[in-house]
């Protein structure tokens, strides 16, 4: 290897001519037709060709002869089929050297300027020849076909990366231009890659593009996204990231609508008890449409029966058709300040499956035989047909309560039902509840609610006797449900009822973990020897699994086996968990939404607990729990503090306050 010698190299998927100017030891100084200086080593040269140049020529000259020369070669590449060859060569000719190929491509005589042009080529169509120790090397025909599948698919990454990117930096620039959204689903790329970052399946190519677009951080394709009208302002993210659908498929849809016709017969069934007679109430939220609970009461010659009437959904939905297997996908009902999400179609869980006023429904009813001192004589748990006769809000109860029946007496006898719970060791955990929600003009609208007030109380209390002697009846006739327990707390620190926020707080520190099982056992944290929830068959399926259990005692359904409710269990315990992470994250966004706009407001907290670097803080009026660094004030665990609002951003989830 001599100056003045021409020689090729590649660079960045390019072939680049060069002169050697000078050489040392392996490494080249080379002059490019691009009129750069570079320095490489020999290993890196893709050709080396007789041909020279006179370095003593000017820089200009030979720049000017280097650009005739790739000219050259680049019109002699042009003339070379590269795919007839193969057609002639891969099935009789093993490896070819470069003579012989340079000999099948052009006719005498050859020169160092009908090589390179065989190696730009053959470099520019790689699809049937492999390039190795100098030698050609046909691919076969399967694997020619792998190669052309390949290449079409980086040929359309490149056509998305550069429709995504121009559309992206577009998007940068617009101001109130409407621009077209991109086709061949760039959006669904890029919206994956915000919700789950290199997760995504095309998290590469989505970073091309926004590299390509000058976009530096994939948190600007929210705004992006909102200000395309792809995604509101307040999208719930995290629903996206879940993956939970608003919507029930077609036939799920298909299949209620048919139920909503043709289900006379479940009221026609002679082994159901007519109740219709009964004055039936629900007491709920102002905003509730899917009842799933009625009560009532009536005197009698001992004293009292209370009915406890819970809407029998099975009665409509079969276990593991269509229809159930949505609700099983599902798991729950999820609730949000903006939203609903409804295990079951809302034709069914606020029309046909709720308890609404006059309508006549299928019913599981608990009926309590008590004396006037509210003791338990007998219970019996049966199929009935059932109708509300009263629709009462939680505002409305608390009225007639101390002046109107059946509430007061309902009432007192709530509240004997939690003394008897509180003596067998239940712990009561009384912390208030903040609801939220948005109103028509789209205001932010939030109450704190005291679980404590008699008409909650009630209902709560109602409810858990209802469930407690419904496992009960599983349990004594040896039937597998599902049932939840509690072992006692790690350290009991209030008896009775307790009302002030940090011992509530330190005593759900100490409490034990819930369980869910086929086999009842006992619940200390409410105070029963056996419980299952199987009041709400409308919003969670745990409790619409218990209710078959109990259908299949009074003989009327399959039941399933332990196996097969474990079985189940473990399929819904997701679904289930993910209800729950959603409620909590868009209860949690919805606040700090609020306080993006009360950052001149101060706020009372309690502090929770103390850490090395920060505070846990809780704004009490919210029950919203912060960490807040010191920032040189002291303060200890259960001091009451006046704290501000630094820094609120309920799209990054981030609060920051500060001692006011």
């Amino acid at each position: 290897m001599e100056t003045g010698q021409i020689v090729e190299y590649i660079d960045q998927q390019k072939i680049i001519l060069a002169v050697i100017t000078s050489l040392q030891k392996g490494r080249l100084s080379l002059l490019t037709e691009n009129n750069r200086e570079v320095n490489c080593s020999e290993k890196r040269l893709s050709h080396i060709g007789a041909a020279r140049l006179d370095t003593s020529l000017s820089r200009s000259e030979l720049i000017s002869l280097l650009k005739e020369t790739a000219q050259k070669r680049q019109d002699l590449s042009g003339s070379i089929d590269v795919a007839e060859l193969w057609e002639i060569l891969h099935e009789e000719t093993g490896d070819i050297d470069m003579d012989a190929m340079t000999t099948f491509c052009f006719s005498p005589p050859l020169t160092s300027d009908h090589e390179a042009a065989v190696l730009r080529a053959f470099f520019k169509n790689n699809l049937y020849f492999k390039l190795a120790n100098a030698l050609f090397v046909p691919y076969t025909p399967e694997q020619v076909e792998a190669r052309k599948r390949q290449l079409q698919e980086v040929q359309k990454k490149n056509k998305l990366l550069e429709e995504g990117a121009q559309w992206l930096h577009s998007m940068t620039r617009s101001q109130d231009d409407p621009i077209a959204l991109p086709q061949n689903g760039i959006i669904e790329i890029l919206k994956e890659y915000y919700l789950f970052g290199n997760e995504a399946k095309e998290s590469s190519l989505a970073r091309q593009m926004l590299r390509k677009s000058g976009i530096g951080t994939p948190d600007l394709l929210f705004g992006i996204f909102v200000n395309a009208h792809i995604w509101d302002p307040d999208e719930n993210i995290e629903k996206l990231r879940l993956g939970i659908s608003q919507e029930f498929s077609p036939p799920v849809m298909e299949k209620a609508q048919k139920l909503c016709s043709t289900h006379d017969s479940i009221y026609n069934d002679p082994r159901r008890t007519d109740l219709t007679h009964l004055h039936l109430i629900t007491i709920d939220g102002q905003s509730t449409l899917d009842y799933d609970d009625a009560i009532s009461l009536e005197t009698t010659e001992q004293g009292y029966c209370l009915g406890i009437h819970i809407i029998d959904v099975s009665a409509y939905i079969a276990p593991d058709d269509t229809l159930d297997l949505a609700a099983r996908n599902r798991g729950n009902s999820i609730y949000m300040p903006d939203d609903k999400i409804p295990m079951l179609p809302c034709i069914l869980s606020d029309e046909l499956c709720s308890l609404k006023q006059d309508k006549i429904r299928p019913g599981i009813s608990t009926m309590i035989q008590m004396n006037r001192f509210f003791e338990i004589l007998d219970v019996q748990i049966i199929p009935s047909i059932i109708k509300v006769h009263e629709q009462m809000s939680y505002a409305d109860a608390n009225l007639h309560n101390g002046k109107a029946d059946p509430i007061t007496t309902l009432y007192k006898m709530a509240t004997q039902f939690r003394e008897k719970r509180l003596k067998a060791g239940a712990v009561q955990i009384t912390l208030p509840e903040v609801n939220v929600w948005i109103d028509d003009n789209g205001q932010i609208q939030y109450a704190k609610i005291d679980r404590e007030n008699p008409s909650r109380m009630l209902v709560s209390e109602m409810m858990i006797l209802a469930n407690s002697l419904m496992a009960k009846f599983l349990a004594d006739h040896s039937m597998p449900a599902v049932f939840r327990s509690q072992a006692p707390p790690k350290q009991r620190l209030f008896t009775g009822i307790e009302t002030g926020l940090m011992p509530n707080f330190q005593q759900i520190k100490q409490l034990s973990r819930a369980e869910v099982s086929t086999r009842p056992e006992s619940h200390s944290g409410l105070g029963v020897p056996a419980y299952v929830t199987a009041t709400s068959p409308i919003r969670r399926y745990h409790d619409l699994l218990t209710q078959r259990q109990i259908k299949a005692v009074l003989g009327m359904g399959e039941p399933y086996s332990a196996r097969k409710l474990e079985e189940i269990l473990q399929i819904v315990s997701l679904p289930i968990a993910n209800a729950g992470r959603i409620q909590a994250a868009r209860k949690r966004y919805w606040l700090i939404k609020y306080l993006e706009g009360m950052k001149r407001h101060t706020f009372e907290a309690l502090v929770l607990d103390t850490q090395r670097n920060d505070y846990q803080i809780l704004l009490k009026e919210l029950m919203l729990d912060v960490r807040m660094p010191h920032s040189g004030f002291h303060f200890r665990q259960g001091d009451i503090v006046q704290v501000g609002i630094q820094y609120a951003d309920a799209r990054r989830n981030l609060l920051s306050l500060f001692p006011a």
